[in-house]
């Protein structure tokens, strides 16, 4: 389902139209542009790179690969020490899964399960597309590789209940995007420790979406104060270059035999110094305080217009709208404001660059109001 909308050029926080429309956007590319547009510590990051090796095989040791996972398992919650570099989110949840079944408890022959959220998106391959709600509509496959139960995301008891011995992994979104921004309690998330760490299963917190400073910290789940034995993460990783990265402890990792994990793109030069200049980026002091800051800004001053509850955290943020999201994103494109929607038909979703700054968080407020003058939803 494409948007009637062709864009041609972006700058900064802003996307030009096709017909000459300039929109603040507040999509991000679907939370991949990271950085925005035309960054110029990126370009030249990128240009750079260009000039000197765009590809070279992973068989090879290469300087740009060395410093992004170097880069990137400092970002990353203490503890997670090993990085195997992908290309998307689904390869990396993909790649965690396998690693989950191999490496959980003792008898892996018998961890024939996985448990994962109600309202949870994990990608559109074989087995990350199992443990996504709803996949029966798209997913084609005969069966899927594996059992998968599912459990309520605000039920910390249920999910307890459902981890056993039976248990290869526990996958979650601390923030679950596509479902609208609904950001998991630090009661489930500790629940979903405690539960695999009894029964020898790996929790696997999947950040594609809510990571890499999204939601004003490095990663989501770090707000819970727990550690997950595996994190994957994408989408803004690069900037905007394809990217996708699993990240383990040293423990796990060490432990997996050569070839147990591949990849042809992944770990690419080009990648990597998309990688290593986002995690330089998202460091420097006061950027992701500024993204938690606007992130409270928008909550605490947005519910305008037709919004009437605002969830999520940082930049992740769904609108609750008080009539369909698909009334309301084109108003807002007519009022300059790029959005997305979610499964969940009521909520506008936001997930801008984490440039974003005052000015553009506050035209947002006003074209939220004015549409509470344009719309049913005027008082």
């Amino acid at each position: 389902h494409r948007l009637d909308l062709e864009i041609v050029e972006g700058s900064g926080n802003r996307v030009l139209t096709r017909d000459g429309h300039e929109l603040i956007d507040f999509y991000g590319g679907h939370a991949v542009a990271a950085l925005g547009y035309g960054h110029p510590q990126l370009v030249s990051a990128l240009a750079d790179q260009a000039k000197r090796l765009i590809f070279q095989t992973n068989l090879v040791e290469l300087e740009a690969r060395h410093q992004a996972c170097e880069a990137l398992a400092n970002f990353a919650p203490p503890g997670l020490d090993r990085v195997f570099l992908v290309n998307s989110g689904a390869e990396a949840n993909e790649n965690a899964l396998r690693l989950a079944f191999r490496m959980s408890g003792r008898n892996t022959a018998d961890r024939t399960k996985v448990v994962a959220l109600k309202g949870g998106f994990h990608g559109r391959t074989a087995a990350a597309g199992a443990c996504t709600h709803g996949h029966e509509s798209w997913y084609a496959f005969p069966r899927t590789p594996f059992d998968v139960q599912w459990v309520p995301p605000d039920d910390p008891d249920a999910l307890k209940a459902a981890v056993d011995d039976a248990t290869a992994a526990l996958i979650l979104e601390p923030v679950q995007g596509l479902a609208g921004a609904y950001p998991l309690s630090c009661e489930v998330l500790q629940a979903a420790r405690s539960a695999t760490e009894h029964h020898g299963a790996l929790l696997i917190a999947d950040e594609v979406q809510c990571g890499m400073g999204r939601t004003g910290t490095a990663f989501a789940i770090e707000d819970a104060g727990v550690t997950p034995d595996i994190l994957t993460t994408a989408k803004g990783l690069a900037g905007g270059f394809p990217a996708g990265a699993v990240l383990a402890s040293a423990e796990l990792a060490d432990a997996l035999p050569k070839g147990a994990l591949g990849t042809t793109f992944g770990g690419g030069p080009m990648a990597c110094a998309g990688i290593l200049t986002v995690v330089q980026c998202l460091s420097a002091p006061g950027v992701l305080d500024q993204v938690a800051e606007l992130g409270r800004r928008i909550r605490d001053r947005c519910c305008v217009g037709p919004v009437r509850e605002i969830q999520g955290r940082g930049f992740l943020l769904g609108l609750r709208c008080g009539r369909p999201a698909r009334e309301v994103l084109p108003e807002l494109r007519r009022q300059g404001i790029l959005a997305g929607g979610a499964t969940d038909p009521d909520i506008v979703r936001l997930m801008p660059p984490l440039t974003l700054g005052t000015s553009e968080v506050e035209a947002l407020e006003r074209a939220l109001t004015e549409l509470s003058s344009n719309s049913k939803d005027s008082p």
